[in-house]
């Protein structure tokens, strides 16, 4: 996850069918717009989603290299798990945030971004991305990251 400028890794990512995600983002260079996520793992989570107020995230993932597309996400979700020490947690996750959460808590069952891909037109290589979509995206998530606080 780190070695390639990602935002989480899911067990089944790796080769291992257990329900443990982790996610971090730290002044990523790959994606400067994310809002900073301390090291969170996250064990056996359930997310619940909060209101109905939905967003469209341009979306990549290190199992699909060099992909990307556009994923209707939950702005907001109540994400319940164990942490690394065995601890029971509740958080509410916001905005882009809770967008990368919902992101990793997917591999856990089984779907990648491409399944959640409702317009195919939408995707493209990174490059693509950078030259094509990128700086309507960040002029459009930032201001949403801003109001949602994450």
């Amino acid at each position: 996850m780190r070695s390639a400028n990602g935002a989480g890794i899911a067990a089944p990512q790796v080769g291992r069918a257990i329900r443990v995600c982790a996610i971090e983002v730290k002044d990523n260079p790959r994606y400067p717009y994310k809002p900073n996520i301390p090291l969170t793992i996250l064990v056996n989570p359930v997310l619940r989603l909060v209101g109905a107020e939905t967003f469209d995230n341009f979306e990549g993932c290190l199992s699909v290299p060099n992909l990307r597309g556009v994923v209707p996400r939950s702005a907001e979700v109540e994400v319940t798990a164990w942490d690394r020490e065995g601890i029971e947690t509740t958080r509410l996750v916001r905005g882009l945030t809770a967008g990368t959460f919902q992101h990793e808590t997917d591999h856990l069952d089984g779907k990648l971004f491409l399944d959640r891909v409702t317009d195919t037109t939408t995707l493209c290589t990174w490059a693509e991305f950078e030259r094509f979509h990128k700086e309507a995206f960040v002029a459009r998530i930032v201001p949403f990251i801003a109001r949602m606080g994450g």
